[in-house]
């Protein structure tokens, strides 16, 4: 491609039926706000910058998008609303006419790099490229009006099209590519003369056939790419299709998932080979998952790297946000267990059920089987943490750490109270509160003596 390509994105829009405070644009899809999907998918056609058109909620929209790696993005604002047209209006004043301008909808999320490419080599920086659509029921949307030499001649929106033209089926999308500098030139021959008193940029159409402009039309048959939102009952439909894609994607790669209509990335999943997923299973943030991992029904993860073999069993929270979790190789998680930011295993952990990992390491082959707590913790290898036993590690103003040295035993229901320090090889007793280090292998019991009265009787009730 010989031109370079600025994206208009129109995002100015209240979105008065999804009945909710926050601005249409920024309702999320696969765990991104819609607009940044467009953004993002810009940003793969090589675009130069992009440009937001915001109106409702302005300031909320600015805040939430972000740029892609390698592009500019800038906002001007539309206010009042008045139309189309008088949106990207606002825009030509930061366009450079050496481009090419590629107008997208904020709301229309799943439009494939591909299909925009095609758009951009049809205009060839030349011409008036149009992305259409043939639809059974083409209500609502503005119709191709063809010559009977099959050019583009108009294109007229439902509110002013004649009994004739509305039986026309090609529809015209809302995705156009134009040559900047003649956009500058139709935009300023707007009127708002029409039906809605409002300025259409579809109006452009009819100055570049009047200018003896050959204006082009990419048809395309996949009704998603051109989807918009526009209520909650949309939104949950193109979800479920984004959902499909990914699963889709994933299985040409290899991965087994159970059932593809029951599966969610809410961010990046990157897969090795052999990795089996069950139903249910949601996936955010970035998340790596090495040769042969199985996760099981109903787990939760974000940002984390589970590296080969290993088994994740159901219902398993793993959340690393900012600081992330690693797991080994061959690690056992779960059921019911949660690993949160900072969790570091080692190879063949075993972490059971209700057990919780927060900003610990656990060497190679420790275990903690069922119903502890490990935060702020360094556990050597072999080591076995004991049910119901914790790290006491904040002491109400201040985290302090527990190290527990190579091959330490801790028995059941103890509590060691931080910052403490468990020499290698050693053995707690059930039951102990330490909170004094320990020597390499010692015994360490701390608990108080037992003590047994014989033919005790038990309060009882005193009768009314």
């Amino acid at each position: 491609m010989s031109f370079p390509v600025d994206v208009v994105v129109m995002a100015a829009g209240k979105g008065t039926r999804m009945k909710s405070s926050k601005p249409k644009v920024l309702h999320r899809l696969g765990g991104r706000a819609l607009a940044q999907h467009v953004i993002d998918t810009a940003a793969r056609v090589s675009a130069r910058s992009v440009v937001v058109i915001t109106g409702h909620g302005a300031e909320q929209v600015e805040a939430g998008l972000v740029a892609a790696e390698g592009m500019a993005l800038q906002f001007v604002r539309q206010e009042p609303q008045l139309g189309t047209g008088h949106a990207v209006q606002q825009a030509v004043p930061v366009l450079a006419d050496d481009g090419v301008t590629l107008v997208l909808s904020g709301d229309v999320p799943l439009m494939r790099p591909e299909t925009l490419q095609a758009l951009l080599d049809l205009c060839g920086g030349q011409h008036l490229a149009l992305l259409t659509l043939s639809m059974a029921d083409p209500t609502g949307y503005g119709r191709i009006v063809r010559s009977a030499d099959g050019s583009v001649q108009a294109i007229v929106e439902q509110k002013d099209a004649s009994p004739e033209q509305r039986t026309i089926q090609e529809i015209y999308s809302g995705i156009m590519a134009v040559p900047t500098r003649l956009l500058r030139q139709w935009l300023a021959r707007l009127d708002n003369q029409n039906a809605q008193g409002e300025y259409y940029l579809t109006d452009v159409v009819k100055f570049a056939v009047g200018d003896g402009q050959k204006v082009q039309a990419h048809r395309i048959t996949d009704a998603v790419q051109v989807a918009g939102v526009n209520s909650p009952v949309q939104l949950a439909e193109l979800e479920r299709a984004y959902q499909r894609r990914q699963a889709e994607a994933l299985m040409e790669q290899g991965v087994r998932l159970a059932d593809p209509a029951r599966f969610d990335v809410r961010g990046e999943l990157v897969c090795g080979l052999d990795v089996e997923i069950d139903v249910n299973a949601i996936f955010s943030g970035r998340v790596v998952l090495g040769n042969g991992v199985r996760i099981g029904a109903h787990c939760v993860i974000a940002n984390a790297e589970i590296a080969a073999g290993v088994v994740i069993h159901p219902f398993t929270h793993i959340d690393g946000e900012k600081l992330g979790v690693r797991v080994g190789a061959g690690s056992l998680i779960g059921p019911f267990a949660r690993l949160r930011p900072g969790a570091d295993l080692g190879a063949e952990v075993h972490i059971g059920n209700f057990v919780e990992v927060k900003n610990a390491s656990l060497a190679a082959g420790a275990k903690a089987n069922h119903l502890a707590y490990l935060g702020d913790a360094t556990v050597g290898e072999r080591v076995n943490f004991g049910a119901g036993s914790i790290t006491a590690n904040y002491d109400g103003a201040n985290k302090h750490r527990t190290v527990i040295e190579a091959d330490v035993h801790v028995g059941s229901n103890c509590v060691l109270v931080a910052p403490v320090s468990l020499g290698a090889g050693g053995t707690v007793g059930a039951g102990s509160v330490i909170n004094k280090n320990t020597p390499p292998g010692s015994l360490a019991v701390a608990r108080g003596k037992q003590v047994t009265l014989a033919n005790w009787q038990r309060p009882a009730k005193k009768k009314p």
